[in-house]
C-alpha cells in the first residue's frame, strides 16, 4: 500500500528506539518539522553512522518546529509488557510536544490512542522526514543514556552492545546477574536472576 501525506500544516512524526534491547528504557521522539528550514539527508537512523546521527540530531533539534520525548522506563516495560509500553511512550511524546500537531505520523503498524488523527506508516522511518527525524532523534537520545549507563556499570559493556543481547551481554548477565536497569520480564533476563 502506498503512503498519501494527509492533507494538514503541522504533522509530527514519531518513532522509538530501544524495544529490543534488555535494559533501559524505551525512547520515543516526536518531531515537527519547519517547512521553511529543511534538513538534507534525514533517514532512518539505523542506516546512518553515529557521526551522521549526532550531526543530524544537532540540526532538527535547532531547526525543528519543535520536538519532544517521550519514554517508558523498565519497571514500566516489565508491568505492561513492550508494545504497550512503546504505545505509552508515544503517548508521552506527542503530549510533550510544546505545539499541538494536527495529524501524526507512527513509525511502525499501530498507532497508540491520541487526541487528534494519527496513521502508523510501516517502515515509515525510511519515507516520512518527520519520522526520519524522529528515529533520529530517539536513537541518539537512548545511545547517550547507554553510554552514560556504561559508566556506572562499565563491565556490561553497554557503550558498546547499547542493552541488546548480543553474546557479550548474555554472558555478564550470566556471570554478574542483572543491574537495577535490566528488565526483568525479559526472557534472558529472567533466566539469569533465576526467575523461572
Amino acid at each position: 500500500m502506498e503512503f498519501i501525506y494527509p492533507q494538514a500544516s503541522l504533522i509530527a512524526g514519531v518513532d522509538e528506539v530501544g524495544r529490543g534491547p534488555l535494559v533501559g528504557a524505551v525512547v520515543t521522539a516526536a518531531v515537527i518539522l519547519d517547512p521553511l528550514q529543511p534538513i538534507v539527508g534525514l533517514a532512518d537512523s539505523k542506516k546512518l553512522s553515529e557521526k551522521r546521527r549526532e550531526a543530524l540530531y544537532l540540526e532538527i533539534t535547532e531547526k525543528a518546529l519543535c520536538w519532544s520525548l517521550g519514554r517508558a522506563e523498565p519497571a514500566e516495560i516489565d508491568q505492561l509488557n513492550i508494545l504497550h509500553a512503546t504505545m505509552l511512550a508515544m503517548q508521552r511524546a506527542v503530549a510533550n510536544l510544546p505545539i499541538s500537531p494536527e495529524y501524526v505520523l507512527i513509525d511502525g503498524n499501530r498507532c497508540p490512542k491520541l487526541p487528534m488523527p494519527a496513521q502508523a506508516v510501516i517502515k515509515g522511518d525510511g519515507l516520512v522526514a518527520e519520522i526520519s527525524a524522529a528515529s533520529i532523534v530517539a536513537k541518539v537520545t537512548r545511545d547517550r543514556e547507554m553510554a552514560e549507563l556504561d559508566q556506572l556499570f562499565p563491565e556490561y559493556g553497554f557503550a558498546k552492545h547499547k542493552g541488546y543481547p548480543t553474546a557479550f551481554h548474555l554472558e555478564k548477565l550470566v556471570r554478574l546477574g542483572a543491574t537495577e536497569h535490566h528488565r526483568k520480564s525479559f526472557a534472558p533476563v529472567k533466566r539469569a536472576i533465576g526467575l523461572k
